[in-house]
């Protein structure tokens, strides 16, 4: 079986770093992946894809990437589910990081000096 998904988008909002009980690193992002035609008022629009960054992956994020930079994430589609306050049964549908690619920002005047200026 194969369960792998490939995305490039903008980050909606600047990554934030949060740590489990047990000092694992993890961030939530949220990643604004254009689709590639457009709607019945001829203008294209997005889909919005929650992901889960764990790790290294999550704290070179936080420190690199800010609302509008474009990452590429290959990971995998992960489900989950939990009950509401009202006691209905919630099912969550994400795509958990394995390998995040810092691409550029929207605000880069010269792409390749952002390139240069992460080092791996």
């Amino acid at each position: 079986m194969i369960n792998q998904v490939t995305l490039v988008g903008r980050l909606t909002r600047d990554p934030e770093l949060r740590y489990t009980p047990e000092g694992t690193a993890v961030s939530n992002v949220t990643l604004a992946v254009n689709r590639n035609f457009r709607n019945g008022d001829g203008e294209y629009t997005a889909d919005f894809v929650q992901c889960t960054l764990w790790k290294k992956t999550a704290e070179n994020t936080v420190q690199y990437c800010r609302k509008g930079s474009i990452v590429g994430i290959v990971g995998r589609i992960q489900t989950r589910s939990y009950e509401n306050q009202d006691g209905k049964k919630v099912y969550i549908t994400d795509v958990v990081a394995e390998t995040v690619r810092f691409v550029g920002t929207k605000q880069a005047e010269n792409p390749k000096q952002e390139y240069e200026a992460i080092k791996f």
